[in-house]
């Protein structure tokens, strides 16, 4: 049977910087992964994160949960009669539940093939000290995830001081304490922890359709390159329910567009080495008014 493990979170927790710490890492082991993603939106810019090699199916525009089921289902057949390998990673949409999207995984279509192995959780530390910050439905879903967990990585370790990191912790714990939680930067944790980890019975599901969550995406193009600076200013001024944001940013004097990840105030940039679609994709809440500067 392949071994089959959920990777959930909320937007921007770090969950596509996990997928690829364990791509290299079960590769490096002499096994075969494949990746099932997920995206709220129509693009999916994290799959370009994935390697040439490693067979990869995608639902867009929706969730693996709820009304997605049928059609997670149907991608995950297709991954299963076109290719052969060893573990079946699966990152959901930062808006899904995880336990609704197990639904797609335990289809009787093709349930004796699969071993679910259990839900990784990524949850990003400093937005957990901040969740009252939440409005109440996206709040929920966030302490959802973590309540479901069976192996929980209180990310972002390296953004809080000491007393910080414990009560990140110390909270996380007393929402799930039947599981381990690894404290982590980037996400970083060896293959064996998955080895090891059991799924546990799921308790009482606090639904959270995303119809009800509020939650848009809107992608935004760029005709032209911009100045770094007035961008990163633009960024500060963006209201706090702007969640994520990802993407390619062409900047003043450089060949390629950057590529690009914002989540909780914090933005990261890289170098890109090949032309890419100069394009950003924001997600969060009430954003119809968020235009490039």
């Amino acid at each position: 049977m392949i071994d089959v493990y959920l990777f959930s979170g909320f937007l921007g927790s770090g969950k596509t910087t996990l997928l690829k710490n364990m791509l290299i890492q079960i590769k490096d082991a002499g096994l075969k992964p494949a990746v099932f993603m997920n995206e709220l939106g129509e693009l999916n810019v994290d799959s370009d994160e994935v390697e040439d090699g490693v067979p990869l199916k995608e639902l867009l525009d929706g969730c693996i949960c709820c009304t997605g089921s049928e059609k997670s289902e149907a991608q995950i057949q297709t991954l299963l009669a076109e290719e052969t390998f060893d573990v079946l990673l699966i990152e959901t949409t930062g808006a899904a539940h995880p336990v609704e999207a197990l639904d797609a995984i335990f289809s009787p279509l093709f349930a004796e093939q699969l071993n679910f192995r259990g839900i990784v959780t990524v949850a990003d530390s400093k937005r957990w000290l901040d969740r009252d910050r939440m409005s109440p439905q996206i709040r929920s879903l966030f302490l959802e995830q973590i309540r479901h967990a069976d192996l929980i990585l209180a990310n972002k370790m390296d953004l809080l001081d000491e007393k910080e990191q414990g009560d990140a912790v110390f909270g996380m714990q007393s929402l799930n304490s039947k599981v381990r939680i690894v404290q982590t930067a980037n996400s970083k944790i060896p293959y064996a922890l998955l080895e090891n980890l059991t799924a546990r019975t799921k308790g009482t599901v606090e639904k959270a359709e995303i119809s009800k969550l509020n939650l848009n995406t809107k992608v935004l193009l760029f005709s032209q390159p911009v100045n770094r600076e007035k961008f990163e200013d633009w960024l500060r001024r963006l209201p706090e329910t702007v969640y994520r944001i990802k993407g390619y940013v062409p900047l003043d004097g450089d060949k390629y567009p950057h590529a690009f990840q914002y989540a909780y105030g914090m933005a990261q940039w890289l170098p890109e080495y090949m032309k890419m679609q100069p394009q950003i994709v924001v997600i969060g809440e009430g954003i119809d008014g968020v235009e490039l500067p």
